[in-house]
């Protein structure tokens, strides 16, 4: 069995109750991008996230298992197509609203309620299973915890994604928020940070569109001024709102706004790549991002080398103006991580 958490089980704060059940039966939780820190990442039960159409580490357990605990799961973040393509897979919904028509999603047995008195009532009649014969899942995680600590060993530059996901959990605090905007940078931030608390790693999915990031975090951190805010976006994600810095410097909503910086439409680069060997009309010029924060009375940085960033971050993440850093990134890294992820074996 494996519990697939989505951003129902966060919404309804069920995360406590989830951990309860997970940790009763023994059962490894997979996230949706938008329910990541459901249960911490740190708890030997996390599987991190899955939702990538590509056939990532996490969804070979997926595949491994022959019972699915869907809670507070929405469809068009992951469609069950992906996780279920034979359809032989049984599947327990809980959620407050009954299950959408799906050839892919053929309910077993509904649970329809409040999710975590449903986990909590579950997991007090609940008896363990013995497990012998059982399959280790968690195992499949191991592979983005390396990916992760080779990013930060990494000194290359422009910096590989892994580089900047590493360095922006160092400088976050388990309960500081990060805003993640539409992008490239958006698998690597759902991929590879580890995300401790429920409603810490804010995520635009299923339908996303670009240029969430900045006025997120304007709103974040009007929300919780004593916490601290990041904006993780690209710089086509970046300059589709970034007039907002006005509101922010106006209101004083002091938030970092950390742009991953390709001179170009990344995922749509990547995707163009991937199916036609070729891109085109996904390159664009951006304006001197430092001086442009400056003209709104923000901070600017400029990232020149890997060591530059995670100061940069702990620098601007104590200013009492909003402030924008502009960091390159290495979106080779894209093809390379497509390639690692088309020759991947199943474990077990």
């Amino acid at each position: 069995p494996v519990v697939l958490a989505g951003n129902g089980a966060i919404r309804s704060g069920a995360s406590a109750a989830l951990r309860q059940f997970a940790e009763r039966w023994r059962i490894p939780v997979a996230h949706t991008f938008m329910g990541k820190g459901a249960l911490p990442d740190s708890h030997p039960l996390s599987l991190m996230a899955v939702g990538l159409v590509a056939r990532d580490y996490i969804a070979l357990a997926l595949e491994r298992a022959d019972l699915v605990v869907t809670v507070g799961y929405d469809q068009v973040e992951y469609p069950p197509r992906f996780w279920n393509p034979d359809r032989d897979k049984q599947i327990i919904h809980i959620d407050q609203t009954p299950a959408e028509v799906d050839a892919a999603y053929i309910v077993g047995v509904g649970v329809l309620g409040d999710p975590a008195l449903s986990l909590q009532l579950l997991a007090e009649r609940a008896e363990p299973v013995r497990q012998n014969g059982r399959a280790d899942l968690t195992a499949v995680r191991a592979p983005l915890l390396e990916e992760l600590e080779l990013g930060r060993k990494s000194t290359a530059f422009p910096l590989l994604p892994q580089t900047i996901v590493a360095q922006v959990r160092e400088a976050l605090a388990p309960d500081d928020l990060l805003v993640c905007d539409v992008g490239a940078h958006k698998v690597w931030i759902a991929r590879l940070y580890p995300t401790e608390r429920p409603n810490t790693c804010l995520i635009s999915n299923g339908f996303a569109s670009m240029g969430i990031g900045v006025p997120g975090a304007v709103a974040a951190k009007l929300l919780y001024p004593e916490r601290k805010v990041l904006a993780v976006t690209g710089d086509g994600g970046f300059l589709m709102n970034s007039q907002e810095l006005e509101t922010a410097c106006r209101v004083g909503a002091p938030f970092v706004t950390l742009i991953f910086n390709d001179g170009g439409y990344g995922l749509i680069q990547w995707k163009q790549e991937r199916q036609f060997h070729r891109s085109t009309s996904v390159a664009f010029g951006n304006p001197d991002f430092v001086a442009y924060a400056a003209s709104f009375g923000a901070k600017g940085y400029r990232v020149r080398a890997a060591g530059e960033l995670l100061p940069a971050l702990r620098e601007a993440l104590a200013q009492p103006v909003p402030a924008v850093i502009d960091c390159p990134v290495d979106y080779r890294e894209n093809l390379r991580l497509s390639d690692r992820l088309s020759r991947l074996t199943s474990p077990f």
